[in-house]
């Protein structure tokens, strides 16, 4: 607990409590369309806080992340399509076949070499090849799709009914909050954890100057290659609860690089290379996506949403290039005394 608060302002820590304790309430509040995009912020939140670990701080530039959606939702919606395997059973396959997917990757790009958009488009070309392979695998399902079974989200409110909806994701939204904000908290902690050991410290050294930091005695593959893995895994969590939230399963959609461009932009919104920065960036794309979506419907106006995601990003780009989080956290007087946190 000492190395998770060390070096935040009181002010900085007790405002962080403040909110997740907020959020956790936000249930007995909210219910139904606020609910819902309380969810999709949290599931992007936990995704970009995964590319952030491998872009942000070990500087390694990925734009295949749907591949490891992809392969985590695969992997349990599969286990529990075929043989009733519940979500946090799938999990486990889950991290396994994501991170050996990212070692692979990782091995091949960093051992040859390869770096930067190179690097980019190799993440791209996998996340591609695996779609096509999925699209042609009638085990599950291919181009048509995997349906799970949606039960009835009414639950009774006895702890017994309670315990089986968390534990097989088949229940109420409030359900999947829960889950997906514990994710979003338990992610936020890890990724803390690990800036405060001496891999978060190689990271950041590898992502300033490569050459120098293995001139000091760092092996930039090995550290390279486990913020990869960590990386894919992370976002292998966000696939296995899309699954079981949406309970259909496309190869074109899943894989698609749409997805990968959407996670990273709530990072690059709210700052690259900070711990704070993907939360912020994912509650304030979706609110305002959300926002633009029915002012787009009631004056319809075609193109807004996207038209003004591409102001808001070049806007980020021309005056706030580090993201929104380092100005705000300046702002409020919550400077810490690293830069990376």
């Amino acid at each position: 607990m000492r190395s998770l608060f060390e070096g935040v302002p009181a002010r900085a820590a007790w405002g962080l409590v403040c909110v997740i304790v907020l959020l956790y309430l936000a249930p007995l509040v909210f219910g139904g369309y606020v609910l819902s995009v309380l969810i999709l912020c949290c599931y992007l939140a936990v995704l970009g806080q995964a590319w952030n670990v491998m872009m942000g701080f070990a500087g390694q530039l990925s734009l295949g992340h749907a591949l490891y959606i992809g392969l985590g939702a695969y992997a349990s919606g599969a286990l529990f399509f075929h043989f009733g395997l519940g979500p946090w059973i799938g999990l486990i396959p889950a991290f396994i076949v994501a991170g050996a997917m990212g070692a692979l990757i990782g091995w091949l790009g960093f051992r040859f070499g390869i770096r930067g958009v190179y690097f980019a488009l190799l993440t791209i070309a996998f996340a591609e090849f695996v779609r096509i392979l999925f699209d042609h695998w009638g085990w599950i399902g291919g181009s048509s799709g995997m349906f799970l079974l949606v039960q009835n989200r009414n639950i009774d409110m006895d702890a017994a009914s309670i315990a089986n909806a968390f534990w097989t994701l088949r229940g109420p939204n409030w359900v999947f909050y829960y889950v997906i904000l514990t994710g979003m908290v338990a992610c936020l902690v890890t990724v803390r954890l690990l800036m405060r050991t001496r891999v978060g410290y190689y990271w950041l050294a590898i992502r300033e100057d490569q050459e120098a930091a293995q001139a000091m005695g760092i092996n930039v593959l090995r550290y390279k290659l486990l913020a990869v893995v960590i990386s894919a895994m992370m976002t292998a969590f966000g696939g296995v609860f899309y699954a079981f939230y949406n309970n259909t399963l496309y190869p074109e959609s899943i894989f698609s690089i749409d997805r990968s461009i959407e996670l990273l932009l709530g990072v690059i919104i709210g700052g690259i290379g900070t711990l704070f920065g993907p939360i912020l960036g994912a509650f304030a794309l979706t609110w305002l996506g959300e926002g633009l979506s029915i002012t787009q419907e009631w004056f319809d106006i075609a193109g807004l949403k996207l038209l003004t995601y591409g102001v808001a990003m070049l806007a980020i780009i021309l005056f706030r290039p580090a993201g929104l989080w380092p100005w705000l956290r300046r702002l409020l007087g919550m400077e810490e005394r690293r830069p990376d946190a």
